[in-house]
C-alpha cells in the first residue's frame, strides 16, 4: 500500500523536475527573446518558477517559513514587472535594435528618398 508520505515525495520530485525544465526553457527565452516585452515576460515567469521551487521545497521539508519567502518574492517580482512595463512605455519603442547590415540598408534608402525631392 502506498503511504501519503510516499505520494508527497513522488509528487514533489516530479514537480521539481518539471520546474527545472520550465526554468531552462524560460532562461532560453530571456536570452533569445526577439523583443524586449518577450524578455520582460520571461523574467516575470522566472519569478513564478522560483516561487514554485520555494513552495515545493517548503512542502518537501515541512519548513513553513519558506511560504513567507515565496510570498515576499511574489510581491517583489510583481513590482519589478510593473517597473519594466513602465520602462517600455516610457521608451516608446519595443522592437529590438536592427542589425548593422539592416541599419546601413535603411540609411541608404532614406538618403535615396531625400535626393528625389
Amino acid at each position: 500500500m502506498i503511504t501519503p508520505a510516499a505520494i508527497i515525495a513522488a509528487a514533489s520530485s516530479a514537480a521539481l523536475v518539471i520546474l527545472g525544465l520550465a526554468l531552462l526553457l524560460t532562461v532560453w527565452r530571456v536570452v533569445v527573446g526577439p523583443t524586449l516585452p518577450d524578455r520582460i515576460l520571461a523574467l516575470d515567469m522566472l519569478t513564478g518558477i522560483a516561487i514554485g521551487f520555494i513552495a515545493v521545497i517548503a512542502v518537501k521539508t515541512g519548513f513553513s517559513l519558506y511560504i513567507d519567502i515565496a510570498i515576499a518574492l511574489g510581491l517583489v517580482g510583481f513590482l519589478a514587472t510593473v517597473a519594466f512595463a513602465r520602462f517600455v512605455l516610457a521608451r516608446g519603442s519595443i522592437k529590438s535594435a536592427p542589425s548593422p547590415v539592416a541599419a546601413k540598408a535603411g540609411a541608404k534608402t532614406r538618403r535615396a528618398g531625400r535626393k528625389r525631392k
